[in-house]
């Protein structure tokens, strides 16, 4: 069986009303986003194939990023992460993404080895997927993968903190 990966297109939480409880977003705020950026599956795809610079116009797509971020070197969740995973989980039981499947997928930023950040990138999502089954969230809706410094946010430095991230993308089968 083979799985696709459909990518959410990224989104700003800048400016939006935090909770009472200092999320960086609302329920309702994920809701929207997962359900209203979801590609929709039975569009025919299209792959560029060829060398980097003949694929440079294909569009980037990143996944919801929950402003899930980590101290240098850190796998462990901050009051903040918990608070905005809160969000995350509750949104996650929406009905109409009850039965909906998620890549955890973790990034760090540049410094360091190839090795010990696909390990540390890893962990990071090991840890939100964690964290969001302990919040009833179920394991098989979930699968935590790490992609080390391999893709840095656009525009950004590749030893910017802002890498030191985890999002999350739905997934279809």
């Amino acid at each position: 069986m083979k799985k696709f990966v459909v990518a959410l297109l990224g989104f700003s939480f800048f400016g939006m009303a935090a909770l009472a409880q200092d999320a960086t977003y609302s329920r309702a705020d994920v809701v929207k986003n997962l359900t209203d950026q979801q590609l929709d599956l039975d569009k025919p795809r299209s792959v560029c194939v060829g060398a980097d610079s003949e694929c440079a116009d294909e569009p980037q797509t990143r996944g919801f990023d929950m402003r899930i971020t980590f101290e240098f070197g850190s796998a462990e969740l901050s009051e903040k992460a918990k608070q905005n995973l809160d969000v995350v989980a509750s949104a996650l039981e929406e009905g109409s993404l009850t039965s909906t499947k998620f890549r955890v997928e973790g990034h760090t930023d540049a410094a360091g080895g190839d090795t010990y950040n696909m390990n540390l990138s890893s962990e990071r999502a090991k840890a939100v997927m964690s964290y969001l089954e302990s919040k009833n969230v179920s394991a098989d809706r979930l699968k935590a993968i790490g992609f080390g410094k391999k893709s840095p946010l656009p525009n950004k430095d590749e030893l910017s903190p802002e890498n030191r991230r985890v999002e999350l993308k739905v997934q279809a089968e």
